[in-house]
C-alpha cells in the first residue's frame, strides 16, 4: 500500500487551486448572447415552464444530475466528531468520486448542527436544488433517525452510505463468499463486530438476503448484545440474541461460518479464526487497520475467505463499487426515492458482475493476468468499467418495477451506451465503429495469435460479432495461453502457418507472390520459405481471399511489417506510397492525423499522396475533410526547409484539386483556432471552417503530437494507426497497443474489408 505522509496529503489539497471539486459550465457563455441566454432575460423563459410544471426542473436544469453529500461532521472518517468544517476535504472528496466513478455533479454541504431534528430542517429546505441527498459521516443513532425522516419527508432518493453503501458492497461480497465456500446463506452462523450505522444496515441486509436473526450475534464495546441487556437502541434490540452461554467474541466465534467487523483494529486473533467453521468468511472492515490483518488471517489456515476495506489485499469492500452507481441509476429515472428493491438490485449486480470474465483494463491497473470468481476474486474491483452500465441500469430498473421512478427507460442498450460515452469508456465514434462492424462482420487474421491482448482482442471482437477471427500459432500453445486467460476459443479458427497439412497452402500463396514480384527478382523457393512467416501468410491469406482484413503482430518491427505489406499487398495504383492515420477522440471534437507510421521524411510529392489518402480515410468516416498541411511558419513566412515543401504540396493539391477543402502551411495554433486563422488569413480555403483533419511534415511531428496529446490527456481516445492507400485491408498494431486498441482497429479493418468489397462488385 502506498504511505501517504501528512505532509504529501496537505501538498495535495492545498496546490494549485485549493480543494478537489470545481464548478463549471456546461453552455457556451462568450457573447452577450450567450449570457443573456444563460440569464436575463433568456432565464425567465425556463422558469415559467419549471412553474407550469415542476417536474421540468430535470429538463431545464442540472437537477437530475446534482446529488448533495451533507454532513454535520459527527463521525468522519475514523476521526470522529470533529465538527463540520473540518470534514468538509472528505465531502470534498466524495463529490470527487461521484464525478469520476459516475459521472454525477455535486455539492458539498456541511451543516452545522447536532441536533437531528434542526439538521432535518436545514437539508429539508435546501433540498429542492437537488436530484439526490448523500448523507455522510453522522454518527449514530442520530443517523438512523435523520435517513428515516428524510426519507419521508423528501421526493428525492436518500442515502445514508455509510450504513447502506457499505451493507450492499459486504452483502454482495457476502453472497459471492458463501457460493466459493459451497454454503447456504439460511444455515450459516454470523458474527457482527460492531453496532453501528454500517454493522445494523449490513446485518439488515444480510436477512433480506435470506440470513436466519436466530444465527446472527452481535457484539459492540460491552460484549456480545443479549435480550436481557437493559437500554438497549431499536437498532441494537432487533439482533439482541437469546442466547446466554456467550459473552466475548472469542466465546461467539467458536463454531462460526462468517465474521464481520465493523469495529476497531486488531481485535481478532488467528487463534478465533482457527475456531471457526470450515471455509470460514473473514470481512475485517475496520478503517485503517483490519480487525485482523490478511497475512494473519491468511496464515491462520489455508481456507479462510478474507475480505477487507483495503485497496493492497484482494476483495475489498469499498463503497464506491456502489454509490456512484446506485444514484446514477436513481438520477436517470427521476426517482422519488432509494427503496429496499434497489438496493438489492444492486446487490445481485454487483454479485454478478464478479462472476463474469474480468476486462484488461482492471488487469493491467492490478497487474494480474488470472483475475476469475473464486477465493481471490468474489467483489468486483473499484475500477472494472462495467460497474456504471450493470449496477446503474439494475439500480433505475428496480426503481421503475417498484414504482419510485417519474421517467421510464424502454431502451436498455442505448441506456448503457449512453453510460459508457458518460465516463469516455465509449463514444459515439467507437460505438458507431463497432455497430457498423457488427452489420457487416468478416474473417480477420490476427498475425500473433497467442500473445494475450491480441487473443482477448479476437475474443472480444467475436464476442461483439463484428468479426470471424483466425488465429496465426501453433494451436496447442493457443489453447494453453486460451485455458490460462480463461478465454473460450469456440468458433474461432485456429492456422499453424508451419504445420504439414499446411504445405499446399503455402506452395499456393508462394506461387503466387513468386509472379507477382517475379520482375523484382523472387523464386518461388524464396517466396515458400517466406510462407513460413506469420505476416507473409497472413496477409497472402488476404491477397488470395482466403480471408478479408488481417491484424499485424505486436512484435514485428513496424519497418519489416512495412516491407512485407508493400510486397504482398502493393499499394493502389493510384498511389506511390500509404501511409497510417490516428484518430483522436476529443472532449473538443474529432481530429484525423497523418502520416503518424510509414513515411518518416516525406518529399512533396509524397505529402501530396499522404493528403489525398487523407481526404479519402475521412471521408470513409463520413466526415468531411477539412485539412489543415501543418509546419513550423505560416504560408510562405520561411522560405527555406522543410515549410517549402508543404508550401509547394499545398499548391499543387489545390490546382489540381480545386473542390479540396485544404490550406496551408500553417502552425497547428492557427490550424485549430478558426477566430485567429481567419482574423490573420482570411484568404484561406479553410475560412469559417473547423479544422478536423492535420496533414504534418513528417513522421517525427505527427506522432509526437499524438502521443504528447495522449499523454497529457488521458481521457483523449486515439484510435489506430489506420492503414491508407494499401490495396487490401491491412492494419498495423504495436506492443504499446492494448486490447481495446487493437478491438478498435480490428472494427476499422472490418469496414474497410466490407467497402473494399463494395467498391469490386460495383
Amino acid at each position: 500500500m502506498v504511505k501517504i505522509t501528512k505532509e504529501n496529503a496537505l501538498e495535495y489539497h492545498q496546490s494549485g487551486r485549493p480543494g478537489k471539486i470545481e464548478v463549471k459550465p456546461t453552455k457556451p457563455y462568450h457573447t452577450q448572447t450567450d449570457l443573456s441566454l444563460a440569464y436575463s432575460p433568456g432565464v425567465a423563459f425556463p422558469c415559467l415552464e419549471i412553474q407550469s410544471n415542476p417536474d421540468d426542473v430535470y429538463k431545464y436544469t442540472d437537477k437530475g444530475n446534482l446529488v448533495a453529500v451533507i454532513s454535520n461532521g459527527t463521525a468522519v472518517l475514523g476521526l470522529g466528531d470533529i465538527g463540520a468544517m473540518s470534514g468538509k476535504p472528505v465531502m470534498e472528496g466524495k463529490g470527487l468520486l461521484f464525478k469520476i466513478y459516475g459521472g454525477i455533479d455535486v455539492f458539498d454541504i456541511e451543516v452545522d448542527e447536532k441536533d437531528p431534528e434542526k439538521f432535518c430542517e436545514a437539508v429539508e429546505k435546501i433540498a429542492p436544488t437537488f436530484g439526490g441527498i448523500n448523507l455522510e459521516d453522522i454518527k449514530a443513532p442520530e443517523c438512523f433517525y435523520i435517513e428515516e425522516r428524510l426519507k419521508k419527508t423528501l421526493d428525492i432518493p436518500v442515502m445514508h452510505d455509510d450504513q447502506h453503501g457499505t451493507a450492499i458492497i459486504s452483502a454482495a461480497g457476502l453472497k459471492n463468499a458463501l457460493e466459493v465456500a459451497g454454503k447456504d446463506i439460511a444455515n450459516v452462523h454470523i458474527v457482527v463486530n460492531g453496532a453501528g450505522a454500517a454493522a445494523i444496515s449490513c446485518t439488515k441486509l444480510y436477512v433480506a438476503l435470506g440470513a436466519k436473526i436466530e444465527n446472527i450475534v452481535m457484539l459492540d464495546s460491552k460484549g456480545v448484545i443479549t435480550a436481557d441487556r437493559p437500554n438497549l437502541t431499536t437498532q441494537k434490540q432487533m439482533f439482541a440474541t437469546h442466547r446466554t452461554d456467550i459473552h466475548t467474541l472469542e466465546e461467539a466465534i467458536k463454531g462460526a461460518d462468517v465474521f464481520v467487523g465493523l469495529s476497531k483494529g486488531n481485535v481478532l486473533s488467528q487463534d478465533m479464526i482457527r475456531s471457526m467453521a470450515d471455509s470460514p468468511i473473514v470481512f475485517a472492515l475496520a478503517n485503517p487497520v483490519p480487525e485482523i490483518s490478511y497475512e494473519d488471517a491468511m496464515a491462520s489456515r489455508p481456507d479462510v475467505l478474507m475480505s477487507t476495506g483495503r485497496s493492497d489485499y484482494p476483495n475489498q469492500i469499498n463503497n464506491v463499487i456502489g454509490f456512484p452507481y446506485i444514484f446514477r441509476g436513481a438520477l436517470d429515472v427521476h426517482a422519488k426515492a432509494i427503496n429496499e428493491e434497489m438496493k438489492m438490485a444492486a446487490v445481485h449486480a454487483i454479485a454478478d458482475l464478479a462472476k463474469q470474465p474480468v476486462p484488461d483494463i482492471v488487469n493491467e491497473v492490478y497487474h494480474v493476468n488470472d483475475l476469475s470468481f473464486g477465493p481471490k476474486y468474489f467483489i468486483p474491483k473499484p475500477v472494472d468499467p462495467r460497474l456504471i452500465t450493470e449496477v446503474s441500469a439494475a439500480v433505475a430498473k428496480a426503481a421503475i418495477e417498484s414504482g419510485v421512478a417519474r421517467k421510464t427507460i424502454t431502451d436498455w442498450d442505448s441506456y448503457k451506451k449512453n453510460l459508457m460515452e458518460l465516463l469516455g469508456q465509449e463514444t459515439k465514434l467507437t460505438r458507431n465503429l463497432h455497430d457498423t462492424a457488427r452489420m457487416h462482420p468478416q474473417r480477420v487474421v490476427f498475425a500473433e495469435g497467442a500473445h494475450p491482448s491480441m487473443m482477448k482482442a479476437a475474443v472480444q471482437a467475436k464476442t461483439e460479432g463484428f468479426c470471424y477471427p483466425i488465429l496465426l500459432g501453433n494451436p496447442d500453445r493457443l489453447r494453453r495461453v486460451a485455458e490460462r486467460l480463461k478465454l473460450n476459443l469456440d468458433g474461432i479458427e485456429l492456422i499453424d502457418m508451419r504445420a504439414d497439412q499446411e504445405q499446399g497452402r503455402r506452395a499456393t500463396y508462394a506461387k503466387h507472390l513468386a509472379k507477382k514480384r517475379a520482375r523484382q527478382g523472387y523464386t518461388f523457393e524464396e517466396a515458400y520459405d517466406k510462407m513460413y512467416e506469420r505476416n507473409y501468410f497472413g496477409m497472402m491469406m488476404v491477397e488470395t481471399g482466403d480471408a478479408d482484413a488481417f491484424i499485424t503482430g505486436l512484435y514485428t518491427k513496424y519497418s519489416n511489417t512495412i516491407k512485407v505489406a508493400k510486397e504482398v499487398i502493393g499499394i493502389r495504383p493510384e498511389f506511390n506510397t500509404f501511409a497510417t492515420m490516428h484518430i483522436l477522440n476529443t472532449k473538443k471534437g474529432v481530429f484525423f492525423l497523418s502520416d503518424t507510421l510509414i513515411n518518416r521524411h516525406p518529399d512533396e510529392n509524397i505529402l501530396i499522396d499522404i493528403a489525398r489518402l487523407s481526404a479519402n480515410t475521412v471521408q470513409f468516416f463520413n466526415e468531411e475533410p477539412h485539412i489543415a498541411m501543418i509546419s513550423y511558419s505560416n504560408f510562405g513566412t520561411d522560405e527555406i526547409g522543410s515549410p517549402v515543401k508543404v508550401h509547394n504540396a499545398v499548391e499543387t493539391l489545390q490546382s489540381r484539386y480545386p473542390d479540396m477543402v485544404i490550406d496551408g502551411e500553417m502552425q497547428v495554433n492557427f490550424a485549430l483556432n478558426k477566430q485567429l486563422r481567419d482574423g490573420k488569413y482570411p484568404f484561406t480555403r479553410l475560412k469559417g471552417l473547423d479544422v478536423n483533419t492535420l496533414v504534418f511534415p513528417n513522421m517525427s511531428s505527427a506522432q509526437g503530437s499524438y502521443k504528447l496529446l495522449q499523454a497529457l490527456d488521458p481521457d483523449a481516445e486515439i484510435i489506430g494507426p489506420i492503414q491508407m492507400g494499401l490495396n487490401k485491408p491491412i492494419h498495423f498494431t504495436d506492443f504499446e497497443s492494448s486490447v481495446r486498441d487493437i478491438v478498435n482497429i480490428t472494427a476499422v479493418a472490418v469496414i474497410d474489408a466490407y467497402v473494399d468489397k463494395i467498391k469490386k462488385e460495383k
